[in-house]
Formats: structure tokens, sequence, C-alpha cells
């Protein structure tokens, strides 16, 4: 029971940290030239699920990543 609690902190701080690295990498994005005038809600709010999609997808390859490496052992 340790080993998946254990697993649980490192999927959450791994998703937490990737999601904040996304965010920091879109804010480069010139955002302002796609969105029409006065949808800054409408920009906002995408860019939050954008960096919500691309950062768990980035943190899941991380993890699925880690988990394999662990198992490698298995194979001899």
């Amino acid at each position: 029971m340790q080993a998946l609690g254990q697993q649980a902190i490192i999927s959450m701080v791994s998703h937490l940290v990737f999601i904040t690295i996304t965010w920091y990498a879109l804010q480069c994005l010139p955002i302002e030239k796609v969105i029409r005038k006065g949808r800054v809600f409408e920009a906002r709010l995408l860019l939050i699920l954008l960096t919500i999609a691309i950062g768990s997808t980035v943190s899941n390859f991380f993890l699925d990543y880690l988990f394999w490496s662990k198992q490698i052992p298995y194979l001899f």
C-alpha cells in the first residue's frame, strides 16, 4: 500500500510540475493576434485548458517512461 501512496504523490507532483512548465512555455505565444477583441476571458480559458492538456500529456509520458524503466530488470 505504501508503494501506491508513493506513486500517487509522484504522479500528482509530476502533473503539477509539467502543467507549470507548459504554462510558462505558452506565455511566449502572441495569443492577442489570434483572439478577437473583447474575448479576453475566452482566451485565458483556452490557454488554461491547453496548458492542462499539454502538461498532462507530457506528464503521462514521463510517468510511463519511469514505470517502464522500473520494469526492465524483470526482462532478465
